[in-house]
């Protein structure tokens, strides 16, 4: 599912997992409290800490009691490969779609695409 009608909780999850990817939070890197994550994306604190327990439930986050939430150690790798099957599985065949129904030529794409 994409969009405005996904639970906020995975949308939420979202942010975190394309900061993670992004390398604002590297592997060993502490994520936000619940609470100052929720304060700056106007979400709920329950809210934000579902989407934690996803990640923790996932492996990719530990914590430590009393310290945080922390980027498990090769969790940045994991969460690349699963995001780029995500990506072939169900955002890639929409493009695609579109492409047809537009009648771009696939040719003139790659010029398109900023790499880097």
């Amino acid at each position: 599912m994409i969009g405005p009608d996904r639970p906020v909780y995975l949308r939420l999850r979202d942010m975190i997992s394309a900061a993670i990817l992004e390398g604002r939070y590297g592997d060993g890197d502490p994520l936000p409290s619940v609470r100052n994550f929720a304060a700056s994306c106007g979400a709920n604190p329950l809210t934000v800490a579902k989407a934690y327990q996803s990640f923790q439930d996932d492996g990719l986050v530990v914590v430590r009691r009393g310290i945080g939430m922390f980027v498990a150690e090769g969790a940045t790798a994991r969460l690349r490969v699963s995001e780029r099957q995500v990506f072939l599985d169900v955002y890639w065949p929409e493009i695609e779609r579109h492409v047809r129904r537009l009648g771009l030529d696939p040719a003139d794409l790659p010029g398109m695409m900023v790499v880097g």
